[in-house]
């Protein structure tokens, strides 16, 4: 019985895995054809950061911020799953049975995180694509400042800092480890390890703004480096290679730019 809820469990997260990726590319796709803005220095901005004919301010941060949600659960969830399963075990073994309300919790609370950074990215986003479209040099210094940033977020894979927060996503709760009971604990543990994802994956998600938020194909390597460095065996090794792997792409990137 126990492992058929396990197992039911794994299939909920795998369709809303897929659901949120579904929409993730249907947002994609729609604002793929809508276009973007072309700027001085030869690129093109993003309209994730501009709002649409008669709508709000505060009406194009609730759209970003429900389709940046969307798009972490879609990006997140392939390493979570395990590390809620784990957590589902360990209370499972001290007797707790609410096991499907303490889960969704905890993922509550994780996405809970990654919500509030959405909400703090939008308007610095608009405010930065404000700037850049009064002021042509800062537009043009823009694919210079890209390829800086990719440098940046591959070197971060190689700090003490960005180790720690890993390896406190890869551990996550141990077996045997006592966590607080009911749904208190359980949001905090939701929030506590949506804390050490998040500043574990700060390179790696700066990496998204770089792409302009809007490539699939970033938003899959992106997807794919998290859910590897969490989950793999190697998962330290394989953080610091694909820090490399950033950094040279930065450099390219910048010389090109220069």
């Amino acid at each position: 019985m126990a492992t058929a809820r396990h197992l039911r469990f794994l299939g909920v997260s795998a369709l809303l895995f897929l659901g949120s990726a579904a929409l993730t590319v249907a947002w994609t796709a729609s604002m793929a054809s809508v276009g973007g803005m072309p700027m001085p220095g030869g690129w093109t901005m993003s309209m994730t950061w501009m709002t649409m004919p008669g709508q709000s301010w505060l009406g194009g941060a609730a759209t970003f911020l429900g389709m940046w949600t969307v798009m972490m659960v879609a990006m997140m969830l392939p390493s979570l799953a395990p590390m809620l399963l784990r957590y589902r075990l360990i209370i499972e073994a001290a007797g707790e049975d609410r096991l499907d309300r303490l889960t969704a919790l905890a993922g509550a609370g994780y996405f809970f995180v990654w919500t509030l950074l959405g909400l703090a990215v939008y308007p610095l986003g608009t405010a930065l694509a404000e700037a850049e479209m009064r002021a042509p040099a800062l537009a043009r210094a823009v694919p210079v400042a890209v390829g800086l940033i990719v440098v940046a977020a591959g070197a971060l894979q190689f700090t003490a800092w960005k180790a720690y927060h890993l390896a406190c996503c890869r551990t996550g709760p141990n077996p045997g480890q006592r966590l607080r009971a009911g749904a208190a604990g359980a949001w905090r543990h939701g929030v506590r390890l949506g804390l050490h994802c998040s500043f574990s994956s700060a390179g790696l998600t700066a990496l998204l703004f770089a792409a302009g938020l809007m490539d699939l194909r970033a938003m899959a390597a992106v997807t794919a480096a998290i859910t590897v460095e969490r989950l793999a065996p190697a998962g330290e090794r394989i953080a610091r290679a694909t820090g490399a792997a950033v950094a040279a792409a930065g450099v390219c990137v910048t010389l090109w730019a220069v």
